[in-house]
């Protein structure tokens, strides 16, 4: 089958290049000339784990290619996918500019009886894809052509975990399909078989229903991670351990042992968007989704949940102090840092007068195009303890799982640890001698 994606950030990448896997020949569109030489070249932009021996494979054997031309890309494709970004607006709604952009350029090159399925892969508010139809229609009425039925639009939201995204797509615990047009399902039920040979279901439902699926999805899961992060809160009052309190409640099956460790908030490009827009929507007709606004209001207040402790500490004076960290993007396997809880930190202490060196083992470029030279950048997770005042840690990638704890306590200047993921066992790291606070756990005094 021949598919064009259009937009090449991570969800577009990622579903190009899966989708010539099995295949495919795959055209992806973007307007940046520059990201399109580099992947036609074979430089992937993005850090995916297992993605870039499937991106050169594809290339290689002639099923994956990329063009800034959109009339070329979707020329003879049967589907088109929008991957395009939807950006939160200052209200907290999804900025649809470029999807409907791209729905008025599609008006104008789709051909009377050249039937195609455009399909809504970026998450959209609910309502998006009449809005599409509607777009695309208006266009082609514009070049006076009728090609009403020569399209269909369809809802098909990703579920990719960042880190995890190749396994995902290649294997995905559901396919969430919204139209109600018998010609598009056939499509997309052959499309999508080889990627549920082993019987997981492909949801077919109506288009709204299928965007809400998207909102809902992911704002419940940011429910269970804020939740866990208010009984944290407690758990440090009461003098419980909340490890203790997670493994208790995860074992029950209704409740499940997934996305209940406590931290310093959730980040990245999906939760904090996918959560405001949805209270968004709720808004527009007059819902007030108040477990929404909670989730937020607690999510942004434990992104900062580690700066009163580090404070108290140091006798509420960090004037001066210098401080390590690790870990940068919002969380393993990724090199992203869209709204990543390290840079809420690094902000606070800088404000306070103190200094920083971080390191991440992927998301240091990133964070150097944002942050500049305010805060310094080590080559390894080591070199960033030198003459450092404590170590905090934000992002709980592997390395920094069992650490050789002889060398952090000859960089350090004092043995002491602000843990934002609870990475540490408590009684191991008393025996050494650390002062070591974490997320609803005891502290240990050195």
């Amino acid at each position: 089958m021949k598919i064009a994606v259009i937009g090449t950030g991570y969800v577009g990448l990622v579903t190009g290049t899966c989708f010539a896997e099995t295949g495919n020949t795959v055209t992806c569109v973007d307007i940046d000339s520059q990201k399109v030489e580099k992947l036609s070249s074979g430089q992937i932009t993005i850090y995916e784990p297992g993605l870039e021996k499937l991106f050169l494979r594809n290339q290689k054997e002639g099923r994956l290619f990329f063009t800034t031309a959109l009339k070329d890309a979707i020329a003879d494709a049967r589907i088109i996918f929008l991957a395009l970004p939807t950006p939160p607006g200052e209200d907290g709604s999804a900025d649809l500019k470029y999807i409907l952009g791209v729905a008025e350029d599609l008006g104008k090159l789709i051909m009377p009886g050249d039937y195609k399925v455009i399909i809504d892969k970026s998450t959209v508010p609910v309502g998006t894809a009449d809005r599409v139809r509607e777009a695309i229609l208006k266009s082609a009425e514009t070049t006076g052509r009728s090609i009403g039925d020569s399209f269909d639009v369809v809802s098909n939201p990703e579920f990719l975990r960042e880190g995890v995204a190749v396994d995902d797509f290649m294997k995905p615990d559901r396919v969430v399909i919204g139209t109600t047009s018998d010609k598009a399902i056939k499509l997309m039920n052959d499309l999508y078989a080889p990627f549920v040979r082993q019987g997981n279901p492909i949801i077919f439902m109506d288009e709204k229903s299928a965007e809400l699926t998207k909102y809902a999805a992911n704002s419940f899961l940011a429910v269970k991670i804020s939740f866990m992060n208010e009984i944290a809160q407690l758990c440090e009052r009461l003098g419980a351990d909340v490890d203790m309190v997670r493994r208790g409640i995860g074992s029950d099956d209704r409740i499940g042992k997934r996305f209940l460790f406590p931290g310093i908030g959730y980040g990245g490009s999906c939760f904090p968007k996918d959560v405001q827009a949805l209270a968004k929507s709720s808004a527009e007709v007059n819902y007030d989704f108040r477990i929404l606004e909670a989730v937020m209001d607690v999510n942004e207040k434990q992104k900062l949940h580690l700066i009163p402790k580090i404070s108290s500490f140091f006798k509420n004076n960090l004037k001066g102090r210098h401080f390590a960290i690790w870990g940068l993007a919002f969380k393993p396997n990724t090199d992203d840092i869209r709204e990543a809880p390290a840079l809420y930190l690094i902000e606070a202490l800088l404000q306070a007068g103190a200094t920083v060196t971080a390191f991440d083992p992927e998301a240091m470029k990133n964070v150097k195009e944002q942050v500049g030279d305010k805060i310094g950048y080590a080559d390894n997770q080591y070199d960033a303890l030198d003459k450092a005042d404590a170590l905090i840690i934000s992002t709980e990638w592997n390395e920094f799982r069992t650490p050789d704890f002889d060398k952090i306590s000859a960089r350090l200047k004092a043995k002491v640890i602000f843990d934002g993921r609870n990475l540490f066992d408590l009684e191991q790291i008393r025996s050494l001698g650390f002062h070591y606070e974490s997320v609803g756990r005891k502290i240990v005094y050195a």
